[in-house]
């Protein structure tokens, strides 16, 4: 992690909610808040496992900072805490999600932004940070550069879609609320991000090569992997949360990428079979996981709108990687 510039003291004395506590990008968010050394605010992590909670975050249980609240974002908030600052980033991202419960996916996007605002706007909400996602973008041509106007195309009709489609509706819901109701809102939309801690369900690509190498196996790659990526390391991602937090513009959506990490699938796939000694091998995918697969080729994200706002990165996607492996080898749930 660099050095952030943030304005903490917006923080002090607040109450700030973190949903998808337990997953990739929500638990090391809940890290980085906890180990600010200016931790003058309490820090709700919310969550469906309590199980994996406790595993989780067992460094803070003891924490007077720290409160773990087990609720379904799809339902109403059942509390009496003003959460002064809630940070959306519940949702079901992974694939075998898409293929397998699709309308769960599309209620989980829609139910919980609308749920998390309207408690917001009763109970003293200062801002809501939207995690989105760069599937908004769609289809777009094989050589753009995606700013946050790029919207490309996407096929409603097919069921894959319940992520993006949701994905665009939600934050469409959102700035709906902003605008009606005056709601402060901004969102994020990551590209795709690697890092230790995701969630046993997660069959992302970078979770399954790195399940494959540290459970002894060779890399098994189900498509030529020819798909052009932008990515990001999680701690880095995390940090540009907290730029979009404190400094992003009100209705404004914002990148967070990598852009010295644009690789392709196959690419990711060697680099991790380099770094744990393993090789690379061809399987044909199954009918529910060709279900699954994204039509996008290509996606690279532009993030000047997001280095605008002060944030930077180090460090190479290689190093990261291999801090990402080392971590996992140690994590319970291989």
């Amino acid at each position: 992690m660099v050095e952030m510039n943030l304005p903490w003291g917006k923080l002090s004395g607040c109450n700030i909610l973190v949903t998808g506590a337990t997953g990739l990008i929500g638990s090391c968010l809940v890290d980085l808040l906890m180990k600010n050394p200016r931790k003058d605010y309490q820090l709700y992590a919310l969550g469906r496992n309590e199980k994996r909670a406790a595993q989780r975050f067992q460094t803070f249980k003891d924490d007077p900072n720290f409160h773990f609240l087990q609720a379904d974002v799809t339902k109403p908030m059942q509390s009496d805490v003003p959460f002064h600052y809630i940070i959306h980033a519940a949702s079901n991202g992974s694939p075998n999600f898409f293929a397998n419960n699709p309308i769960e996916v599309m209620k989980s996007n829609l139910y919980g932004v609308a749920n998390l605002i309207e408690y917001g706007l009763g109970h003293n909400m200062k801002r809501f940070l939207y995690v989105s996602t760069g599937e908004v973008y769609g289809v777009n041509d094989d050589t753009a550069i995606l700013d946050e106007n790029s919207y490309g195309y996407v096929d409603i009709l097919n069921s894959r879609s319940c992520y993006p489609s949701s994905k665009r509706a939600a934050e469409t819901l959102a700035m709906c609320y902003a605008e009606e109701y005056g709601a402060d809102v901004v969102i994020a939309r990551p590209c795709h991000t690697y890092g230790p801690n995701f969630t046993e369900s997660d069959n992302r690509v970078c979770a399954q090569f790195i399940r494959n190498v540290l459970n002894g196996k060779d890399i098994v790659l189900k498509s030529a992997g020819t798909q052009y990526r932008s990515w990001c390391y999680v701690e880095d991602c995390v940090e540009a949360l907290l730029y979009i937090l404190f400094k992003g513009t009100r209705a404004q959506a914002y990148n967070i990428a990598d852009k010295n990490s644009i690789i392709t699938i196959r690419e990711l796939a060697e680099m991790i079979a380099r770094i744990a000694c393993r090789k690379v091998v061809m399987q044909v995918p199954s009918d529910s996981e060709q279900k699954a697969f994204t039509p996008i080729k290509r996606a690279v994200f532009d993030t000047s709108k997001l280095e605008a706002l002060g944030w930077t990165i180090t460090g190479t996607m290689e190093e990261k990687l291999r801090k990402t492996i080392a971590t996992c080898s140690q994590e319970i749930h291989f």
